[in-house]
């Protein structure tokens, strides 16, 4: 068993995230899917599309939702997702550092991984003074 990964994104952000981080890694540890939300959507009619790709990432031992901005449509989806019934941890301000650094932390559980994606969040932010 296994955590699974949602990420719930606006529109082209969670696929070329997931895209990059297959090129790079060759083969996701973890099951991982970008759920992306069309601009203008209603996130009434998007819930049980989000709570089906919830349940496919699902490895049995619960799901981190990664989420782009706080606040906004896909994260306020997230968190309703969230409230169905399927363990779930949310991390918002997702980022490539973030999703490598918790695909390289795959053997840990749903109560460890959201400080490992802060964690990759905040130390992929480089201020290059060069």
């Amino acid at each position: 068993m296994s955590v699974g990964i949602l990420l719930v994104t606006h529109q082209g952000i969670g696929s070329a995230l997931l895209a990059v981080a297959t090129q790079l890694l060759r083969n996701l540890p973890l099951s991982t899917e970008a759920f992306e939300v069309p601009f203008g959507a209603d996130p009434d009619q998007l819930l049980p599309q989000a709570s089906a790709a919830l349940r496919r990432v699902d490895g049995g031992d619960g799901v981190l939702v990664l989420t782009d901005v706080y606040g906004a449509t896909p994260s306020n989806l997230a968190a309703r997702v969230a409230r169905l019934g399927t363990p779930v941890r949310r991390v918002s301000s997702l980022n490539l550092p973030m999703l490598l650094r918790v695909m390289n932390y795959a053997e840990l559980g749903l109560d460890e991984l959201p400080a490992i994606a802060a964690a990759g969040a905040r130390n992929g932010v480089i201020l290059d003074d060069a």
